[in-house]
């Protein structure tokens, strides 16, 4: 993959060389980067006046292998440039207001999908083992990913004794939260671009203090690998008025069920403790309809019983 200064190095050390027809299309990705990454080839050559074969063949003038390729370049170099205006200004863009429903919703399955297909299966089975292991885990997600740590949070405090979900405003509150935090524990940070330096900073001294470092983020290139063995890979959109976190998400509840496969008689234990207060303190009696199935609750409770 092609570093942040690597295409634009080869479009200014070719550019004496070029046509004019390049040339136009050189200047045009120089100076509008940030909406180039999202056209086709025949788009751009609408744009930029020509035609699309010659932006095919400009990819490869660049020493590409084709247009995809190319793209992908574009990508990198874009990842953390873009700020909340460009955002809105790209998704109005390239979306119809006949068919947002649509577009959002196929663009989310598309990324599971890419997901899926890319996710590292060894570095899910470690994670798994590595939360399983430890004696304190801490949980960290600034901004829009607090939404997919508090998710994260819930759920384990259902499996784990020790868990800590980190919300601050402030680093100098990040450190005060995690100041025990040492070799026998483990902090799963979860960033997305525009990436938070909070996290990265906890993450940085969480690896200091030798605990084990798990990372939910989009890219092996992202920043908060710079402190993690293991390495979660979801696909985001950052060219979005909000945050595509659904890939994110997916990852986080397989990782979810895939731990409560390996504590069953524990969560089982917890939900039947859950359930009996739920009843005794009319929880949702009054404000919820609760349609659990009394077999279910019978099975955890022999789960229970049999410990």
């Amino acid at each position: 993959m092609a570093n942040t200064n690597e295409l634009l190095n080869r479009i200014n050390s070719k550019y004496s060389t070029m046509s004019k027809g390049q040339k136009l299309l050189a200047t045009y990705i120089t100076d509008n980067y940030d909406k180039a990454v999202f056209l086709t080839a025949a788009r751009m050559g609408e744009i930029v006046g020509v035609s699309e074969s010659t932006v095919v063949r400009f990819a490869t003038f660049l020493d590409y292998k084709g247009y995809p390729e190319f793209q992908k370049a574009l990508e990198e170099l874009v990842r953390n440039k873009l700020n909340s205006i460009q955002r809105m200004e790209v998704t109005y863009g390239r979306i119809s207001q006949s068919k947002i429903l649509e577009t959002v919703l196929q663009s989310d399955a598309d990324k599971i999908k890419t997901t899926l297909d890319k996710i590292d299966h060894a570095a899910f089975e470690m994670a798994v083992s590595t939360i399983l292991e430890a004696e304190n885990i801490y949980i960290v997600g600034i901004r829009s990913c607090a939404a997919l740590a508090g998710f994260l949070g819930f759920y384990m405090n259902l499996m784990f004794d020790k868990v800590h979900l980190l919300t601050t405003n402030s680093s100098s509150e990040l450190f005060e939260q995690m100041v025990r935090i040492g070799k026998d524990d483990v902090i799963i940070g979860i960033s997305f671009p525009r990436y938070s330096m909070r996290t990265l900073k906890a993450l940085e001294f969480a690896n200091n203090c030798s605990a084990k470092v798990i990372t939910i983020t989009d890219s092996v290139h992202s920043p908060m690998n710079l402190y993690s063995s293991c390495n979660l890979i979801a696909d985001s959109d950052m060219a979005s008025i909000v945050d595509s976190l659904v890939a994110p998400l997916s990852v986080i509840n397989a990782l979810v069920v895939a731990l409560c496969m390996k504590k069953q008689s524990e969560v089982a234990r917890t939900l039947t403790m859950l359930e009996n207060i739920w009843d005794e303190y009319q929880v949702y009696e009054n404000d919820e309809i609760n349609y659990v199935d009394d077999s279910i609750k019978a099975h955890y409770a022999k789960l229970g019983d049999a410990e």
